[in-house]
C-alpha cells in the first residue's frame, strides 16, 4: 500500500499517514554498497539528489521512470530530494509517459513514504523538496526560505519513526539559493528553526543542494550547530557532484550531528550521469550512539 504523510505542523499532534497533500529499463551495476532496513538499528542509509524535475540534464527527455529504477535499486533509508516536480501542465502534454502521480508519490512506490513542501509555484505548475522515508513520518513542516520572486526555496522538516530508537530523527531537505549573500541569509533562518524545533540531543540530517560553491556552510553549520558534513569527514572536502557528467563544484551535501560516517560517496558515471545534472550523494551512518539520543562529535 502506497503512503504519502500527511503535512502536520511540529508543534501538533501525530498523524497517521494518508493521501499526500502538498503545503503546499536499468539493469547496470552501481557502485555502491547496498544496506537493507533491517540494519537500521546499527546504520542508517541516506541519500540526497536533485533530481532536476525528472528530466534530462538538457531537459530533452523524461527520466523520472529511470530515476525511480535506480533510487528503488540503491535502496536507501532515507533520501533527501530536491527539485521535484509535484505538477507540471506542459510536460504532461509533452511527455506521453509523464506520471499521473505527482512525482514524489510517483518515486515513493511501494517502498517509501513520501512527503513534498512545495516551493515554487507558477502558472503551469509547481516544485519543491521531497522526502521518501522507509519508516513512518510523524509529522511534517515546510519552510518558507524564499527571499525574493526570481528564486523561491524552502526548508522541508521531517520527523521520522526510526524502529529501534529512543528518540525520533529529525530530517531536513534543503535547496539554498545561488547568490552567496542570500545563502547566508537562508543558513541563519535554517540555524533559527533548528534551534527552536530540534532538540539538543535528537539525532539530525540536513541534506540537499546548498548551492555552496564558496564552500562556506560547513563552518557555519559547525559552529552553529554542531553538524559535520558526511564526505567532509571522510575525505576532507565535500563531494565534487555539478555538473554531473564532470563534477566540478561541490554543491550538495549531507550534514549530520549525532552520527559516525561509516562511508560517503558520489554517485558518477552511469546511470546517474544522464538522469539530472547532479550527481546523488550516499552515505551510510552508524547509528549505535544516535538511536539512544546521545550526541557523537
Amino acid at each position: 500500500m502506497r503512503r504519502h504523510a500527511q503535512p502536520v505542523p511540529l508543534a501538533g499532534k501525530v498523524k497517521t499517514a494518508g493521501d499526500a497533500a502538498s503545503s503546499a529499463s536499468y539493469n547496470a551495476p552501481m557502485p555502491h554498497t547496498v544496506l537493507s532496513a533491517s540494519s537500521a538499528s546499527q546504520r542508517l542509509v541516506v541519500a540526497s539528489y536533485n533530481i532536476h524535475k525528472g528530466l534530462s540534464p538538457l531537459n530533452r527527455r523524461l527520466v523520472l521512470h529511470d530515476v525511480r529504477e535506480a533510487l528503488a535499486h540503491l535502496s536507501p533509508d532515507v533520501v533527501f530530494l530536491q527539485e521535484v516536480q509535484g505538477e507540471h501542465h506542459r510536460h504532461a502534454r509533452r511527455f506521453s509517459h509523464w506520471p499521473a502521480l505527482p512525482q514524489h508519490e510517483f518515486l515513493a512506490g511501494e517502498v517509501w513514504t513520501s512527503t513534498y513542501g512545495r516551493n515554487a509555484s507558477y502558472q503551469l505548475g509547481h516544485h519543491g523538496n521531497a522526502l521518501l522515508s522507509r519508516f513512518p513520518i510523524r509529522r511534517w513542516h515546510n519552510h518558507d526560505l524564499t527571499l525574493h520572486r526570481f528564486e523561491q526555496r524552502g526548508l522541508l522538516h521531517c520527523v521520522v519513526d526510526v524502529a529501534g530508537w529512543e528518540k525520533p530523527l529529525h530530517a531536513l531537505c534543503v535547496h539554498l539559493n545561488l547568490r552567496a549573500r542570500d545563502r547566508r541569509r537562508q543558513l541563519d533562518m535554517v540555524i533559527d528553526c533548528v534551534h527552536q524545533e530540534v532538540p539538543q540531543h535528537s539525532p539530525l540530517v540536513l541534506a540537499g543542494d546548498f548551492n555552496d560553491w564558496q564552500h562556506e556552510a560547513s563552518t557555519i553549520l559547525q559552529r552553529e550547530l554542531g553538524l559535520h558534513e558526511a564526505f567532509e569527514t571522510l575525505h576532507g572536502r565535500p563531494a565534487k557532484s555539478f555538473p554531473a557528467r564532470l563534477p566540478l563544484l561541490n554543491l550538495d551535501r549531507i550534514y549530520t550531528r549525532g552520527f559516525a560516517i561509516e562511508t560517503a560517496e558520489v554517485l558518477l558515471g552511469q546511470p546517474w550521469r544522464s538522469m539530472s545534472d547532479h550527481a546523488p550523494l550516499l552515505a551510510v551512518l552508524d547509528c549505535r550512539h544516535a538511536r539512544h539520543g546521545g550526541a557523537h562529535a
